[in-house]
């Protein structure tokens, strides 16, 4: 990936795309060949620091934040990679740099609050929030929308449609299974299936409906309108 690339990952359930995210995060090895992430080849790198540098939205790491854990910690936390504060030693400037995170994604009046006590909608904020820390070299939002209702999702494709226009916003990958969740200003896809890669390219190349349908094993009728995607099975 390069600087200003923002790729949205598509697929249907089994076809590899939470094995994809699991290894770009560094939390999974493959059984085989070799991945390169940020630089570094997994097996010879330290992995504890170099997630430091790769920001994370997923609903596997929201189940691991203790539920008292407030948000601004959450957030603060990332500078270690850590999931307490309590591991390490974090001072004025870091309070500040999280509430300052907190700001730029809509959640900074949620910087006391308990993470368990959030909404989907709130969490997903915060996650996002300390997926920025430290101007990381890499941004993977893994079904962020997930389990979100019709505002918490629209809100929260606005604010990935307002980052992914900041030139200041790293590199980016988008796991979703729908396109209405794909936001204006994501240049790129990966379509798979079955473990492989179906399309591979600039978006408006790759998000087609013949691309899709091959992909999803159903003909499917594909609209793009104010830079937004709809889907559905294409009737007789």
């Amino acid at each position: 990936m390069h600087t200003g690339e923002r790729w949205v990952v598509l697929g249907p359930n089994g076809s590899g795309k939470t094995t994809l995210m699991r290894i770009a995060s560094l939390y999974l090895h493959p059984s085989t060949g070799s991945v390169e992430v940020l630089g570094e080849r997994l097996g010879r790198t330290d992995v504890r620091r170099l997630r430091t540098r790769i920001g994370l939205v997923s609903a596997a790491f929201a189940d691991l934040l203790r539920p008292d854990v407030n948000a601004v910690d959450a957030v603060m936390s990332a500078r270690e990679a850590a999931l307490e504060t309590w591991w390490h030693s974090y001072g004025r400037d870091d309070r500040d740099a999280a509430l300052a995170l907190l700001e730029r994604t809509g959640a900074a009046q949620l910087a006391d609050r308990a993470f368990g006590t959030l909404s989907s909608g709130e969490r997903q904020r915060v996650l996002l929030a300390r997926s920025l820390w430290g101007d990381p070299g890499l941004v993977l939002l893994d079904e962020p929308a997930a389990g979100l209702d019709l505002g918490a999702r629209e809100d929260l494709v606005a604010r990935l449609t307002w980052l992914a226009g900041d030139e200041a916003t790293p590199p980016t990958v988008l796991v979703t299974h729908h396109v209405e969740e794909v936001p204006p200003g994501f240049t790129h896809a990966l379509l798979l299936r079955a473990g492989r890669v179906q399309a591979a390219g600039a978006i408006g190349d790759v998000l087609t409906a013949d691309a899709l349908s091959q992909t999803f094993g159903l003909a499917v009728h594909l609209d793009h309108r104010d830079g937004r995607y709809t889907a559905r099975a294409a009737t007789r």
